[in-house]
């Protein structure tokens, strides 16, 4: 079963085609990198993946898990229920400034929990214990108390991320999760999220600007331009030749100076990501 089932899926804003006849497949486990320049389509392919756009009306289909989540342009009466198989982890981090980084992440819960205790803030001790082991796992236990509007930039994504693994989604999205980090909070951030994907088989699809992070840690690339994939295969194959011939110019906000190796693959945390049984995806 693919996690990600995509077919004819095209989308028009006025007398742009932002998406013209996408057509792909992405397996359960699979790390993929999307990368384009600005206005290609990844964010609004994105979009259409969690349930947040519908395609034109026509033939298309997007099936999460081997179910519908649209056909010809509409909804399926489940797709809110399916959209907690989907954690999107976005640039602008949404966390709420004046809460603990606890407390965002226990937000994660919303989605598994009757809407009255969501409203009123109130989590069991179970998934309080769930909420700060997610924290470990990303490396910022430490900071559980201290407000999210007082974190750095690298450490508001990796509460994102840990808020996504207290969902349990089995589909992991991160639409530009490091364009506005320094390369070493980016560098970390990516290797929080191949440890995850490595370790619990939790399906990942992070949109990139720098194609250098996608050679580095994603195996598979797909590449969009004027709403088309160009490019699908593995990352090692996407050269900056074969960019500067797909792009052009464009390909220049693509490109980055080559990075050093990394002194080892294993987890930058030194324990697991997802504990055996509490995170496990089905």
């Amino acid at each position: 079963m693919d996690a990600i089932s995509i077919r004819h899926l095209s989308k028009t804003f006025g007398k742009k085609r932002a998406l013209d006849d996408i057509s792909l497949d992405i397996k359960k486990g699979e790390m993929v990198a999307l990368i384009g320049a600005s206005g290609s389509g990844k964010s609004t392919l994105i979009r259409h993946i969690c349930g947040l756009e519908t395609a034109q009306a026509g033939q298309s289909t997007i099936e999460i898990l081997g179910s519908p989540m649209q056909r010809g342009g509409r909804l399926v009466a489940r797709a809110r229920e399916m959209r907690r198989n989907i954690g999107v982890v976005f640039q602008q981090f949404n966390l709420v400034g004046r809460l603990s980084v606890l407390s965002n992440v226990l937000l994660g819960n919303l989605g598994r929990i009757p809407m009255w205790r969501g409203t009123l803030g109130l989590f069991t001790a179970e998934e309080k214990r769930l909420a700060r082991e997610a924290l470990a796992r990303v490396g910022i236990a430490e900071v559980a108390w201290q407000r999210a509007s007082t974190l750095s930039g690298g450490q508001q994504q990796r509460a994102a991320i840990a808020r996504t693994l207290v969902q349990r989604s089995n589909i992991l999205i991160a639409d530009e999760p490091i364009a506005s980090l320094d390369p070493s909070s980016a560098r970390r951030v990516m290797e929080v999220l191949a440890t995850i994907n490595r370790e619990a088989q939790i399906t990942c699809i992070v949109s990139l600007h720098q194609v250098e992070y996608a050679r580095r840690y994603c195996p598979r690339t797909i590449a969009l331009r004027d709403g088309r994939i160009v490019f699908d295969g593995p990352s090692c194959e996407l050269t900056n030749q074969s960019l500067m011939e797909l792009y052009g110019a464009n390909s220049e906000e693509l490109i980055l100076p080559e990075m050093p190796a990394p002194a080892a693959p294993s987890n930058p945390f030194g324990q697991p990501l997802i504990p055996t049984g509490a995170f496990a995806t089905a």
